[in-house]
């Protein structure tokens, strides 16, 4: 597989390493230092393109490989206020966009987990639930991605929540989310059953930005076999 990394950051790197790891080639690097190189010509290189940059030009860059006619694996958050928009433009180019708020494997079975507990909570209204974050300094969203996929589970499975905030909850109907950052934290996310008496905690911590990378690279293999929009459910089956 020949492979365009569209942002060269930390993890652009660690996505560099397993790619190679794994037989690919590296057809293609984008990054601050180099726009010019970042064309539809470029692109046409290559098989697959694997996009972690900013918020604010995720969207423009899905549409180059939409241009390009190749796939392309999305590790930006912070733009979902367009999901709809960038899906139905891919839809109905006959695009290929793969999209995960999180790649690890670990995180995403925790997802089914989350989904799995609050569902069984749902009828004891003697609980509270929360959802604390954490994530290194330089994170640009907040709350995550993978926060909000975790709170849109909740509030799909447990009626009493009716929306997510990023702060303390004001009503008993909103979901809290505490984000933090420190330090150079890779992610943890908590969530938190508590009542008068006891208390029920899950955690997902990531040691290694590894995992996140090894995911994305499993993503793009994925993306030359399958297309439409795909996401960490299709690859893992769940």
């Amino acid at each position: 597989m020949n492979l365009a990394l569209i942002g060269y950051g930390k993890m652009g790197k660690e996505i560099e390493k397993i790619a190679i790891e794994r037989g690919h080639q590296i057809s293609l690097i984008i990054d601050i230092d180099n726009p010019e190189d970042f064309t539809v010509e470029n692109l046409k290189n290559c098989d697959v393109a694997v996009e972690f940059t900013r918020p604010e030009t995720a969207v423009d860059n899905y549409y180059k490989c939409l241009e390009a006619g190749i796939p392309v694996v999305s590790g930006t958050t912070g733009w979902l206020d367009r999901k709809e928009e960038v899906f139905d433009k891919f839809r109905k180019a006959n695009g290929t966009l793969f999209y995960a708020s999180n790649f690890s494997i670990g995180v995403n079975l925790f997802f089914e987990l989350n989904r799995k507990l609050a569902e069984l909570m749902a009828p004891y209204s003697d609980y509270n639930v929360g959802i604390k974050e954490v994530h290194h300094t330089q994170k640009l969203d907040s709350p995550s991605g993978t926060a909000i996929s975790i709170a849109e589970d909740i509030i799909n499975k447990i009626p009493a929540k009716e929306s997510w905030i990023n702060e303390p909850q004001k009503t008993a109907d909103q979901l809290e989310i505490i984000s933090e950052r420190t330090g150079d934290v890779p992610g943890i996310h908590s969530v938190k059953y508590e009542s008068d008496i006891d208390f029920i905690e899950i955690t997902h911590s990531i040691k290694k930005r590894k995992g996140l990378a090894f995911g994305s690279v499993l993503a793009a293999e994925f993306c030359l076999s399958h297309s439409g929009i795909l996401s960490m459910k299709d690859l893992l089956k769940i």
